[in-house]
């Protein structure tokens, strides 16, 4: 109960950071070209930021036999949830991709840091790269219907699998950091929930916010992305006794709203971006309920 009341507090702040964004869009102070630079700035710096600097620790026999305990519980994770995708939304290209992808790195990586702590990222970050491999693979194949279109180029230049390869190098090879490097890094990363949550605030402003609510597929693939994926995710946990941290990271990773990712790619393969846009902010919206509720579970079921 505790950490759903600190989910809670976490979530009501991150929905303060999007109504900035929101109300700073609606008078015209941050533009859409704005808001573009801001997703740059997330994603190619303050995101691999935070990566980074959960990968600079102590390496011992504990962090490693839980990075990969962590890798294996992400992967299952994913597999499940675009398993149920499939299953529930195969002819429905945005809602079979949206729902089978969360939004772990926007809004999983600042929750995980606020509930468990910024070593909690450690575990999260593996959840977190694995899911942009399966986007620009099985996810292009879901969008597009063609594997032909799976770009590796692009999966390879990906920033946050690189700053997950040198995370790891330095994890392993324990070489020593600055500390003036680590302040640095650290300050940059701690921009990771307001940066993101404004951005979705801009978002949030280009919609009609009274026909966010109506429509039965986006309340379908909502109930499948907030509530369907997480229990199915948090009873399968039961049978993995691992370290309370790693499986709690990984299920508010899983139980994170539907990614953003899915407006560009319907706007990049010409699919309804209006109606993938409503996709996410309605999960969004939703998940400051869904997911206290599937973290308090965790007191009952584990």
């Amino acid at each position: 109960m505790e950490l759903s009341l600190i989910l809670l507090k976490q979530l009501v702040i991150m929905f303060l950071f999007i109504g900035v964004g929101l109300v700073m869009a609606r008078k015209k102070m941050i533009s859409e070209e704005g808001s573009r630079a801001l997703s740059n700035l997330l994603l190619y710096g303050i995101l691999p930021a935070a990566i980074m600097n959960s990968y600079w620790v102590e390496r011992t026999p504990e962090r490693l036999q839980g990075f990969w305990h962590s890798f294996f519980l992400s992967l299952a994770a994913l597999l499940l949830s675009m398993a149920v995708s499939a299953i529930c939304f195969r002819k429905k290209r945005i809602e079979h991709f949206g729902v089978a992808f969360s939004n772990a790195g926007f809004m999983g990586i600042p929750i995980v840091t606020a509930v468990l702590g910024t070593e909690a990222v450690f575990y999260i970050s593996s959840f977190v790269a694995l899911l942009n491999i399966f986007q620009w693979t099985y996810g292009v194949v879901v969008m597009t219907g063609s594997r032909e279109c799976i770009q590796m180029k692009k999966l390879m230049r990906n920033p946050i699998l690189i700053s997950m390869a040198a995370g790891l190098f330095f994890f392993l090879t324990q070489i020593p950091i600055p500390q003036v490097l680590r302040q640095a890094v650290s300050s940059f990363a701690a921009l990771n929930a307001p940066i993101a949550m404004i951005i979705l605030g801009v978002f949030l402003a280009g919609e009609d916010l009274k026909r966010l609510f109506v429509g039965r597929d986006l309340y379908a693939g909502a109930l499948a992305r907030l509530v369907l994926i997480p229990f199915c995710t948090l009873v399968l946990w039961r049978l993995f006794p691992v370290d309370h941290t790693i499986r709690l990271s990984t299920l508010i990773a899983a139980s994170a709203p539907v990614g953003s990712n899915v407006a560009v790619f319907a706007q990049m393969n010409h699919l309804d971006y209006a109606h993938a846009s409503k996709v996410v902010c309605l999960s969004t919206v939703l998940s400051v309920i869904s997911m206290p509720v599937i973290v308090g579970l965790t007191g009952i079921l584990w």
